[in-house]
């Protein structure tokens, strides 16, 4: 064989493979024709005593809409194609009180969450424009196909009790630098209400680690650490979080060792997992 073939087929032999295709999007989940026309309008309605969803999210905020153009109502289709991909990351398909878009403009105790900045636009979850929401958000068809499964399915387990009394409570107890500990704020009025500790005690007895319990797991969806209020809201946003914590951004990372500990026990891989 010719030197110079040699080379060149070497040359070829030692090239990586391609690298195989990005899975498709998880838009590609939810229905844009009733984004376009159900969804969109919500978003430059008019309501009394708030400003209009398009004032604030034209700017600088972390679900950005398209401008309108100059003289028009509502976006063209490529503009609407945009809105889509923006919106769809503040939505988890198939389960609205897990998605931001939902969950941000919703009151508090009708299951919403504890800030937004344009305010809470809907009192109930029986508001009609909460409803045309939420249709979109569970009518997504791969949502469909994973809730048919899930009910053909046995029970998914429970929490560990066991594993959020000896890894999880000690978090809410940990000092961290230029930080409030979680119990400072959260033996209060926040929506994750902590019990006090008993005078003298550095923990929680078990009676009160109940409460707590079942306080966290209103704060979580089981199997989904990204949607679980509790592990977005003091997570950095450029690491996947939320945009408000009333108490800081205490992980920058998903690979913080206390907020792995706490993606564990949602996940329920609590076998051997210490996380700390």
């Amino acid at each position: 064989m010719p030197l110079g073939l040699f080379f060149v087929l070497a040359g070829w032999l030692a090239q990586e493979p391609p690298a195989p295709a990005p899975p498709p999007a998880a838009t590609s989940s939810l229905d844009f024709a009733v984004f376009r026309d159900r969804v969109q309008p919500i978003f430059v309605a008019k309501r009394p005593g708030h400003a209009r969803c398009i004032s604030c999210h034209s700017t600088g905020t972390p679900m950005r809409l398209q401008l309108l153009s100059p003289g028009s109502t509502m976006w063209d289709e490529e503009q609407s194609r945009k809105n889509f991909d923006t919106v769809a990351r503040q939505v988890v398909p198939g389960n609205p009180l897990a998605s931001r878009l939902l969950i941000h403009p919703l009151a508090t105790n009708a299951g919403g969450d504890r800030f937004h900045n344009g305010g809470k636009h809907w009192m109930s979850q029986d508001d009609p424009e909460w409803q045309s929401l939420a249709t979109w958000v569970r009518s997504a068809p791969a949502a469909r196909a994973v809730a048919a499964s899930a009910a053909a399915s046995s029970t998914p387990a429970p929490l560990d009790f066991e594993f959020f009394a000896a890894q999880v409570q000690p978090i809410f107890l940990a000092k961290r630098p230029g930080h409030a500990r979680c119990i400072s704020c959260h033996v209060t009025g926040t929506p994750m209400r902590l019990q006090p500790l008993s005078p003298g005690s550095a923990t929680w007895d078990q009676e009160q680690s109940r409460k707590n319990f079942d306080a966290a797991v209103r704060e979580v969806v089981p199997g989904n650490p990204q949607a679980s209020r509790l592990l977005v809201h003091p997570l950095a946003p450029d690491a996947g979080g939320d945009r408000f914590h009333n108490g800081g951004k205490h992980w920058t990372s998903q690979d913080d060792p206390e907020w792995r500990t706490l993606a564990a026990w949602v996940r329920q891989q609590t076998t051997g997992t210490s996380g700390r």
